[in-house]
């Protein structure tokens, strides 16, 4: 039973990734220009509440995050990110902060989360914290105080429209019921806004105190040692404080505008010279509509903004395009799938750095959305796997995909916890919507799909706690856990240590120049790295059928560096059949 990670089991695995090397990764790197730490480092997003819990209450915590450094560091991956773990009521799962200073009691104590952060440092992992900085808690100080008069001192640290000159112009909101970003408030007769929940109300960023509290606040975790924060929705935090309607040439585009402000790339800047610029850390911002013409602006390095930032692109496949809280089989053609990654890896090519990911806290699991997670669940989360770790960009895992867990697909909505489900499905409720067509939609696309409690083990609650888990853990715990994993050398677990150690040792797969290849292909996504005259080609087969390749004339296929399949592939006359799911990354000659 893992209670936690046995140490001679990770001296073990350690030895044995080490003899898999071929060279050092300070050797394999040694004739990289510009390199950066962050750009080399494989990041794992650990969302806490469901990672491991220590004290029984049924909520994961700190001490279960220490208790469990060995198995994280034994993934091989470099810098862990952790989801907000400050004090708050928990309307948003601690995205609705009511203290930036002070650790949520569910979590542990501030005592518990310095032990986290030298255990991390003591194992040569970097910690990067969740920056929740558009808007706070409705129960943080400020903002009761803000509500409590107009002449308050605290009043601009928010926004505010008086009610004697009408409702202001229509804000969309992404969790409010009635998708209204505007809240009245009878204590001064005035709305206030809040892009999120009416329990998140949006932070004043034009006001220049409110900007310094929160680079104070920055720079208390920075001086506690952490390695950098990825910022929530940041392109949000500047606002045209007049209000007006919606631009028309926005079309309905609330979410492109809101990531458009007058004064967006002045405060990140700003934040730069202030902060950033001071400490060696790293920076992702979570790039919620921004569109590709203006992404480079945000992490051009002479600009001195922000190092990486990830989109939503790609995570729209699968789904409505009307409507993405609902899936759609016939959204799912391979072809746009590439166009997405190809189009945004050429935005980077030779400015700036990108990221990569398939799962977050805010996606339904990987397998589940772009495998297959029944019959060839292995072979598709490895498949997975060697394109995430193959590509130009940061890349990032997400706990419990390292060992294949799926979608739990609630059917009630009493299992669900996350207000964003349980608010719209409130809406289509009261207005007279189709609530079963919703629920089964949310089988494939909730966010508590990839919240449910990690699998550990076997035992009772997948151990990953002795009391009754905040979310239902999902039934398949029995054969899906970290565990078997363990035991089963064939596991989708080894393979990710085993893609990362190729990723390390391999500078071109890190750094190389990336080309689609048979962008038409319906079966196969491939393309090639190519750096310092090293090449390879990447080959991924996103069927249950498999499929084929054709090698472009001159191209010769060498060693394999990695597959999902014991079978080598091979050139048959100039094509290459891929069996179901199957990935390889070969040489060329």
């Amino acid at each position: 039973m893992i209670k936690s990670f046995p140490a001679i089991l990770f001296f073990l695995i350690m030895i044995s990734s080490c003899n898999n090397q071929p060279q050092s990764k300070a050797d394999a790197f040694k004739d990289v220009p510009n390199r950066k730490w962050w750009k080399e480092a494989v990041v794992y997003q650990l969302y806490p509440r469901s990672f491991k819990d220590s004290n029984g209450d049924g909520i994961g915590d700190l001490k279960g995050i220490t208790s469990q450094l060995d198995y994280i560091k034994s993934l091989g991956v470099d810098v862990v990110w952790l989801n907000p773990i400050f004090a708050s009521p928990n309307d948003d799962m601690g995205y609705d902060i009511s203290d930036y200073r002070n650790i949520m009691k569910e979590m542990g104590t501030m005592e518990d989360f310095d032990a986290l952060l030298k255990g991390m440092h003591e194992r040569g992992l970097k910690l990067v914290m969740d920056l929740v900085v558009n808007h706070s808690s409705d129960e943080h100080e400020w903002f009761k105080q803000s509500r409590s008069s107009r002449t308050n001192p605290y009043r601009d640290y928010y926004h505010w429209w008086p009610a004697e000159k009408g409702k202001p112009a229509h804000r969309w909101s992404f969790f409010d019921e009635n998708a209204d970003a505007w809240r009245y408030d009878t204590v001064t007769n005035s709305y206030y806004l809040h892009y999120f929940s009416r329990k998140q109300p949006d932070l004043n960023w034009e006001n220049p105190k409110l900007r310094k509290e929160i680079f104070d606040m920055m720079k208390f975790w920075f001086d506690k040692g952490i390695d950098g924060f990825r910022m929530d929705v940041i392109p949000f935090i500047s606002k045209d404080t007049t209000f007006p309607e919606l631009p028309k040439e926005y079309n309905g585009d609330y979410v492109g505008y809101y990531a458009k402000g007058p004064h967006l790339h002045d405060y990140l800047q700003e934040m730069n010279r202030e902060v950033l610029s001071k400490y060696d850390i790293m920076t992702v911002g979570e790039g919620a509509g921004v569109h590709i013409e203006d992404a480079l602006k945000l992490v051009d390095e002479d600009r001195h903004e922000l190092q990486t930032f990830y989109h939503f692109d790609h995570t729209g496949w699968g789904r409505r395009k009307d409507n993405g809280k609902y899936p759609d089989p016939n959204n799912r053609k391979l072809p746009e799938l590439k166009a997405v990654f190809t189009k945004w890896d050429s935005v980077f090519e030779t400015k700036g750095w990108g990221t990569v990911y398939f799962t977050t806290h805010d996606q339904s699991r990987m397998v589940s959305r772009f495998g297959n997670d029944s019959v060839y669940r292995n072979e598709s989360s490895k498949m997975l796997y060697t394109f995430l770790l193959s590509m130009r960009a940061t890349p990032y895992i997400y706990q419990g995909d390292e060992i294949g867990m799926t979608n739990i697909r609630f059917s009630s909505i009493e299992d669900y916890k996350d207000l964003e489900t349980i608010n719209y499905y409130n809406y289509l409720k009261r207005t007279g919507g189709n609530l079963q067509e919703f629920l089964n939609g949310q089988k494939e696309v909730a966010r508590d799909n990839s919240r449910t409690p990690v699998q550990w083990n076997a035992t009772a609650n997948a151990g990953f706690t002795t009391g009754t888990p905040w979310l239902k853990v999902n039934p398949n715990y029995t054969t899906i856990n970290a565990e078997a994993a363990e035991k089963d050398e064939n596991s989708i677990l080894h393979y990710v240590r085993k893609m990362i150690a190729t990723r390390k040792s391999n500078p071109v797969l890190v750094y190389g120049k990336y080309t689609l290849l048979d962008a038409a292909n319906a079966e196969v996504y491939a393309y090639t790295r190519e750096l310092n005259g090293e090449k390879v080609l990447v080959l991924l087969s996103f069927s249950d059928k498999g499929g084929t390749f054709t090698l472009p004339a001159g191209m010769k296929l060498g060693d394999e560096l990695i597959g999902n399949y014991k079978e080598k592939v091979a050139d048959a006359n100039g094509t290459v059949q891929l069996k179901p799911w199957q990935a390889v990354i070969v040489k060329l000659q």
